[in-house]
């Protein structure tokens, strides 16, 4: 705010709002009400594709100061996340994740997949470890 960075703390005011939103709907649902950090994480990622897919829209229909404006709120929700895997990290910890769960065959992705999940939230694309993952088993 004492910086003058409106379009920042816009996009922080999105963030917190979101995070704000999940407390209260998981208080809703009879749970304890606080937001974990892999819900964060998994907040902030959904936010981030949400902010790719808009700004496609708007090249696509010549709304260029839009797509702009969405890029810009991208790179201030990926401060906040973990640096992303390069594909030869992602390739072994795929590796890694089917030696540690013994899967054999694509009956066995959802067991890799958990496992990705639950050590990796933030710093991979799930839907495109999924493909590779399948390529792997299948």
């Amino acid at each position: 705010m004492k910086a003058k960075e409106a379009d920042r703390l816009s996009t922080l005011r999105l963030i917190n709002a979101a995070i704000k939103d999940r407390d209260i709907a998981n208080r809703g649902d009879g749970g304890e009400g606080s937001v974990s950090e892999p819900d964060i994480l998994q907040i902030m990622g959904k936010m981030v594709k949400q902010r790719q897919e808009s700004a496609r829209a708007y090249e696509e229909s010549g709304r260029l100061e839009l797509a702009e404006k969405e890029l810009a709120e991208i790179v201030v929700i990926q401060e906040f996340l973990p640096r992303q895997m390069s594909d030869a990290e992602v390739e072994a910890a795929i590796a890694a994740a089917v030696a540690e769960t013994g899967a054999v065959n694509i009956r066995d992705c959802g067991k890799v997949m958990a496992a990705l999940k639950g050590r990796y939230t933030g710093q991979m694309d799930f839907g495109a470890v999924g493909a590779l993952v399948k390529g792997r088993l299948g």
